[in-house]
Parts: C-alpha cells; structure tokens; sequence
C-alpha cells in the first residue's frame, strides 16, 4: 500500500494545531485579567503581529480559496476582489476605527448598542450577529468537507468531511480560547501562503506552463481585471466587506484584544495587506479548472479538482494543509465571537440583574459550552447551504447597520438618537430577510446597496423626531 502523501502532511498540521492549543491554554493560566478575560480576549494582551495574523487568517478562509475558485471557475480574475475588499476593509478600520475601538474596553458590537442606545438595541443585535456569524462559520464546514472529500475521497465523503473539520474548528477553540486562536494563525497564514504558492507553481508546470493553460481556455474575461464580476458587483463586495470589518463582532473582537491602541491601528493594517493577494491568487485555480476541467458538475469543485488531479502529491499535502488552514484560522475566531456574545450579552446580564455573579471557573465553562451550542447550529446551517460567496455576502450586508451607528456616533454623536439603534438593526434585519427570501423585491445587483440606503434614511428620520439623545461610546 501506497504512502498517502496528503493525508499525512494533513495529520501532523492537525497534530500542531492541538499542540500549540494545549500551550495556550498555559499562556492562559499566566495571564492577568481572570480567566474568562484570557479565554475571550487573550487578557487584552494580543501583540501586533498576532492581531495583523488573527485578521488574514478571519479573512482568508472558505470564501477566500474555495468559494473565489468557484467563482473564478466561470468570471475569472475579478472573483479575487472578494479579499482585494477583505484586504481593503481591514486597512480602513486600522486607520480609522482599531484603535478607538480598543480605547472603549468593551468586549462585544451589542454591548456598544447598549451603552449608546438602549437594552432594545443590545437584544436586536445579539440575534443579527449570531445570525451573521453562523452562517459564515458554518459555509467553513462546507469548504472543508469539500476538500476532504475532493482530495481524499478513500477516507472522506462531504458530510464526513464537514463532521472531521467541525471537530477540529471546535477543539481548537474549546481548548485554547482566544490565546489559541492567535497562536495558530501564525502558523495557518504561513502555510495558507506557502500552499498557494507551491500549488500554483506545481499547477501550472504540470499544465504545460502558463501560457498553455490560458491558449485552452473558451473566450471569456479570463484575466479582466472587474469584467467577469461586473463594477457594480466588485463595487458591492468592497461596500460589504469595508461594512462588516467595521462592525461584525469576529473582527471587531480582534482589536478588543489588542494589548494597546497602536497595535490594533497597525496590526489591522498589515493585517489588511496580506490579506489583499490572496483572492487574486486563489482565483487562478478556478482559471485552471476551467482550462483543464470544463463541464464540472459543481462549480464548488474547481479548487479540490485541480489539488487532486494536477498538483504533485508531496505539493498537495502542503495545499491540503494550507487550504484547512484557511477554514480552521476563519472557525476558530468566530466561534470565539458567537462564546463572547453568549456570555457577555446573554449570560451574564440575565445573572447580573438578579444580582448574582458567576465565579471564574463557571464563566469559562459557559463560555466553553457556548462554542459546542453555536457550533451544533452552524453545521445544520451547513448540510443546506449553497453557493459559498453569494450567502456569505448576503449575510455580512446586515453590519450595515451597526457601522452606521458606531461611525456617526463616534464622529457626530448629536446626531445619534436613543431610538436609532433598534429601529435601524431592525430594518437592516427586514432588509435581508426580504432580499433573502422574496426575491421579487430585491432592487439592485447585491443587497449592500438596500442595506446602505434604507438604513441612512430610518436613522435621518430617528435623528430627526426623537429628542432623546443617544450615550456617547467615547467621552
């Protein structure tokens, strides 16, 4: 019997990965703060190189490798914009946002809407981003059981691949908490970019060289920079993804955690610009798939295909572990986000207005609970979802919102009433849920653009009839 290259290159990654968790759970033990402040937010303690890899390694997971192939599979180059925007997104908030949110010394997005507008606007919020959360992390179990199963079908078919991947995501996170979290990004977003590359170099030669695989390919805007996707859908993602990066409680947290105000501001930053070549690159498979592999039956398939059929197996052991890397970098910290959001926003309010509080061994556990209950609902999320990039889109479009909130209260607070806060995250709920479920009233190409202009025009109305000023997040 043959040595499967793959899958041993995919067991000893798997066997780092609970090592380096089981070492931060001893960082853990050191730190200062109380343990649920180490298990959520690494103690505020995150250096600028753990926040800038925490941010690639959010960005860069089944959306980015899988679901640009996808897209790439039939729009070519332009699907890469889907991290050009990620990228985009995380340098505006380095240079705007980072280092005001890490002055607040909040832990959660509702949290903020509390303190500025209201207990409505905390409890509408809780369930927008446990919405928006769920729905991302469970399209990881989606790409990683597709890649199991694509390139090692012997041992893995999608469902199996989904239950293997859900374990490691919740281990990791069971485990280590925030601290392990920002240790294994150092090590997925090395291996993330040392996989793409072998694998596009290894692709490519065993293809007959570039230019061979672009003289195969049908007409089509192969390599247009914005035509396969279109301006207003490329104009759409970087309105979604610079929306969300301000305001989806996973990205957020990762400033939270920061151990002061410059490393949120540059962690962000250099966070955003290795974030930025990593759609463009990954849309290359696609272009490949469709070169060599015309006619896939899913288009989902383009990436697993050419991992499987085209790139060297000692090169496909390494692309296998760097496109898991991808999918447990991007699990891990937003079941990190949904155990936050739990605990600091449903736990411990209801306990503290009885006037109870939890010990610190409690607290951990809840949190810990917390990870395995949002984990068991993402991935029946995951069994029905379908088409990677348009659901993900779809549901980031609702930080609208609370970036809308956040943003003029921190810049025009007057203009903040304590009415705005329910009223606009609700309308950006209805908002989706129309767009999601009765297509006959979808206006535009994506829904970002509903999203933007609807909730502008509830929050000028609540600016302008309540008199009640909203809190301010900063003095």
């Amino acid at each position: 019997m043959s040595l499967n290259i793959p899958l041993v290159v995919l067991v000893v990654y798997v066997a780092l990965l609970t090592l380096l968790s089981w070492k931060a759970t001893q960082i853990q033990e050191r730190g200062k703060g109380g343990k649920m402040l180490n298990y959520l937010l690494a103690g505020r303690q995150l250096p600028t190189i753990l926040i800038a890899t925490m941010l690639t390694g959010l960005a860069v997971g089944g959306a980015s490798t899988v679901g640009v192939a996808e897209q790439a599979y039939t729009k070519g180059l332009s699907a890469g914009w889907y991290n050009g925007a990620w990228g985009t997104g995380g340098i505006v908030v380095g240079l705007f946002l980072a280092a005001k949110f890490r002055k607040m010394e909040r832990s959660t997005i509702p949290e903020m809407m509390g303190l500025a507008y209201g207990g409505g606007a905390r409890f509408i919020g809780v369930i927008v981003q446990l919405l928006i959360m769920m729905t991302i992390t469970s399209l990881q179990y989606v790409a990683g059981g597709a890649i199991l199963a694509s390139m090692l079908p012997d041992y893995f078919t999608l469902t199996t691949g989904m239950l293997a991947s859900a374990v490691v995501f919740i281990g990791i996170t069971v485990v280590g908490g925030y601290w392990a979290s920002g240790i294994t990004n150092v090590v997925n977003v090395v291996i993330i970019y040392v996989g793409i590359l072998a694998a596009l170099y290894s692709g490519f030669n065993n293809l007959g060289g570039y230019d061979s695989v672009m003289a195969s390919l049908p007409e089509g805007p192969w390599l247009d920079p914005i035509g396969g996707i279109g301006l207003a859908i490329v104009m759409g993602w970087m309105a979604v993804m610079i929306t969300q990066c301000c305001t989806t409680q996973a990205v957020t947290q990762i400033a939270l955690a920061a151990k002061d105000e410059n490393a949120a501001r540059n962690g962000f930053i250099l966070g955003g610009i290795l974030t930025l070549p990593a759609g463009f690159l990954c849309a290359f498979f696609g272009i490949m798939a469709a070169s060599k592999f015309p006619g896939l039956p899913n288009a989902a398939l383009a990436l697993p295909t050419i991992a499987k059929e085209v790139i060297s197996p000692a090169v496909g052991g390494i692309f296998l572990a760097a496109l898991w890397a991808a999918d447990v970098s991007t699990a891990v910290a937003l079941l990190m986000g949904c155990s936050t959001l739990l605990i600091k926003d449903v736990i411990l309010p209801n306990f503290n207005r009885d006037g109870k509080e939890l010990s610190p061994n409690t607290e951990l556990f809840i949190s810990r609970v917390g990870v395995l209950l949002v984990s068991v609902c993402s991935l029946y999320l995951a069994m029905t979802a379908v088409g990677i990039l348009q659901t993900i889109t779809s549901a980031l479009a609702m930080t609208t919102s609370f970036t809308l909130l956040i943003v003029v209260n921190l810049y025009a607070p007057r203009l903040c009433k304590k009415s705005s806060g329910f009223c606009v995250i609700l309308t950006s709920l209805v908002i989706w849920a129309l767009w999601t479920w009765a297509p006959s009233t979808r206006i535009g190409p994506h829904v970002i653009y509903a999203e933007w202009i609807i909730c502008a025009l509830v929050f000028a109305i609540t600016s302008a009839l309540d008199p009640r000023p909203a809190g301010r997040l900063l003095a």
